[in-house]
């Protein structure tokens, strides 16, 4: 298992109900999808007292999905984003798929282990959710990215 490394201020911790406002303002800040946020799939990096990241694993039949993760503009490349898929990569226990938009999230994901794929590569339980958004990549030329695991997890 890779060492978890955050600065000294900053620690990693499951969410807790307490947590879903100031995760749905993160991800609202990203201009990401503020639907099916479960506050219990979710991993927090908080530094100085403050949320400053989050990520969730969500939960499918044959699948998971690493979605939502967002780092707040002030600690961006400080490698939290890095650390956090990292650790959400070692808590998957299904194969691991994401979405993302634009090469430098397909880039940074990329140095992850993550692969392109095409939307009939997915497990079947990912197929319909992931689908909707290949329509606003077709009609409006929105570059969404789906992407695969394909590391060796070191457990």
């Amino acid at each position: 298992m890779t060492e978890i490394v955050l600065p000294n201020s900053c620690n990693l911790r499951p969410a807790s109900a307490k947590d879903i406002w100031s995760i749905r303002k993160l991800v609202l800040s990203a201009k990401l999808d503020p639907t099916q946020l479960s506050w219990q799939q979710f991993w927090l990096i908080e530094c100085e007292g403050k949320l400053v990241a989050c990520g969730q694993l969500r939960n499918f039949e044959d699948a998971q999905e690493l979605g939502s993760l967002v780092v707040v503009k002030a600690w961006q490349k400080c490698g939290l984003g890095t650390t956090l898929t990292k650790y959400l990569i070692q808590q998957a226990s299904k194969p691991l798929y994401l979405e993302c938009i634009g090469q430098k999230l397909e880039y940074f994901y990329s140095r992850l282990d993550f692969v392109p794929i095409s939307l009939s590569e997915l497990p079947q339980s990912l197929k319909l959710k992931f689908a909707i958004p290949q329509l606003g990549r077709k009609i409006f030329k929105i570059p969404i990215i789906i992407m695969e695991y394909k590391g060796n997890k070191l457990t």
